[in-house]
């Protein structure tokens, strides 16, 4: 550590914080990346610090990544960014099946729907939100980030509250879009073109990256007749969450990764397929190897 560092105690406190700081920031910005990036400045600024006249270092904390945050937040702004579907998947992990109750386990990754409701809101009102929804600051607090009033910020939390409201998927969601998954696989590998029909919605869409490009179809009919393909990787791979979605990772021989496939599903049907070929792409998303 340089002369600048704080001193072990509280190198050991922030480390303490870590996690909730990154979830914080993950919930601003919609980004693991990101919320590292923030993560670390917060780290930086806090090793340019008198830590010992910090009263309440996790708040002092919590505070500077609500400003960095921001920050990000109004420079995306100013600049075209990628859409949030757009983005690589970037929490996959395999899925073993948890039982009923351990379902919490997934908490993190679960609430893509989440985020992109989140990506509507103004930047003021994402944080205000967040911050006091999801992490219990204090309105006062959060004022004080945004160089507003205490009435103000209620008002913005208030507005983006309701935006929000109701988008959340009930207990037992993410077993139920598994199943739909797994009967929409299920006819794939039998060719049973009725069965598809009934898991895909009518104007289900199928997004496939491959090397030459991202080929695009919708319709259920134009993707159910192309579904042999999604029945090949469910023969090759592995159930998995991605990004909170159900889906699939196959890998080669040499266990190099061969695809990820992402399903979202509304309603008890399949709106949207994502699946990654590229093998540059593959190469960037920190995949689980096959066991």
């Amino acid at each position: 550590m340089s002369d600048t560092s704080p001193p072990d105690t509280v190198a050991d406190e922030f480390e303490t914080q870590r996690d909730r700081l990154r979830a914080v920031a993950y919930r601003m910005l919609g980004s693991h990346a990101d919320a590292e990036d923030v993560v670390q400045e917060a780290w930086l600024r806090l090793s340019r610090q008198d830590a010992a006249a910090l009263d309440n270092l996790a708040g002092w904390l919590t505070t500077v990544v609500g400003r960095i945050s921001l920050d990000v937040l109004r420079s995306r702004q100013a600049r075209p960014v990628a859409s949030y579907d757009d983005r690589l998947p970037e929490l996959v992990v395999l899925d073993d099946g948890p039982a009923p109750d351990d379902d919490a386990v997934l908490a993190d990754a679960v609430g893509p729907a989440l985020l992109v409701v989140l990506e509507s809101l103004g930047p003021s009102e994402r944080l205000a939100f967040v911050l006091h929804d999801l992490f219990a600051v204090p309105f006062d607090d959060i004022g004080r980030i945004l160089g507003r009033s205490t009435a103000a910020t209620k008002m913005l939390a208030s507005r983006a509250r309701r935006k929000v409201q109701g988008i959340e998927p009930p207990a037992g969601a993410a077993r139920e879009q598994r199943r739909v998954v797994q009967a929409f696989l299920a006819a794939a590998r039998h060719g049973d073109f009725d069965e598809l029909l009934r898991v895909l919605d009518p104007e289900v869409k199928l997004t496939v990256d491959t090397p030459s490009g991202v080929v695009v179809t919708l319709g259920a009919t134009k993707v159910a007749s192309g579904a042999h393909l999604s029945a090949g990787a469910a023969a090759q791979g592995r159930a998995a969450i991605v990004d909170g979605r159900p889906g699939i990772i196959s890998w080669r021989d040499d266990g190099t990764p061969l695809s990820v496939v992402a399903f979202t599903v509304v309603d008890g049907r399949i709106t949207d397929m994502t699946v990654v070929t590229d093998p540059a792409r593959l190469a960037l998303m920190n995949l689980p190897h096959p066991a």
